[in-house]
């Protein structure tokens, strides 16, 4: 048994109005399972398929007070593009953003509620993923992320380091996901986390323990009203395993 990441959760105030601005940043398309979700994939995809990870936007009425642990890096295509780009998603509203980044090549942005992102200058290992880059993950320990993620999906460790982890899909396709050594610590319930699902035919309860013996591990809340698994990663962030499909 294995998981595989297909989408990034994201909450917000306005999930409709934020379901825009990201369709129109990365050119996808918009669905809505109901009231207070939106969902975003690219136009004519079929669910689920590496060469996308997807994103589904909750509606929660709690405030962001720190920096997200999990961000998006948009891929460019040349210095131009991503002069380009950053106008474009200043006039779909977003803002320059200051993380301590200091003199980087890249451009730190936050959409309108405030979810810090970067726009990459052209890099060539991003040439073929799409409009998303990485999926980027702040962490203590990126080779104890990649020994945990490592053995909880199928995906391909590309690269590992005391300061970065790399994956992607099998196939070698879509984005990248990536764990970055940051000296922050996790204080809050994260407002941006992973979604991962297992196959088809694949029992999710099984499945779930698998996790936990690799060390995953049950956030404190009453999971009683939802249909799907809430856990964590060993340095606590909160990931969803949803039903196979």
């Amino acid at each position: 048994m294995s998981t595989r990441l297909v989408q990034i959760n994201m909450k917000a105030h306005d999930d409709s109005a934020l379901g825009r601005f990201w369709a129109e940043a990365l050119g996808w398309g918009i669905d809505s399972e109901g009231p207070g979700v939106t969902n975003l994939e690219p136009v004519g995809f079929a669910y689920p398929d590496p060469v996308a990870v997807c994103i589904d936007i909750i509606a929660r009425p709690e405030p962001k007070t720190v920096k997200n642990r999990v961000h998006l890096d948009l891929a460019t295509t040349s210095t131009a593009h991503q002069a380009e780009l950053v106008a474009r998603l200043k006039d779909l509203g977003a803002t320059l953003a200051d993380v301590g980044q200091g003199d980087v090549p890249w451009t730190v942005m936050a959409d309108p509620e405030g979810n810090e992102f970067c726009v990459l200058e052209p890099r060539p290992v991003y040439r073929d993923t799409g409009p998303i880059a990485a999926v980027v993950v702040d962490c203590a320990d990126p080779r104890g992320m990649a020994r945990f993620w490592g053995e909880a999906m199928d995906w391909t460790l590309h690269e590992v380091t005391d300061d970065q982890a790399t994956m992607r899909s099998a196939k070698g396709v879509g984005p990248y996901l990536e764990f970055l050594r940051t000296p922050d610590t996790k204080s809050v319930w994260n407002r941006v986390h992973l979604d991962v699902g297992p196959y088809l035919g694949d029992d999710p309860a099984a499945e779930a323990a698998r996790l936990r013996a690799l060390g995953a591990t049950d956030p404190d809340f009453d999971q009683s009203a939802i249909h799907w698994t809430v856990l964590a990663d060993p340095e606590g962030n909160e990931f969803c395993l949803l039903s196979p499909r």
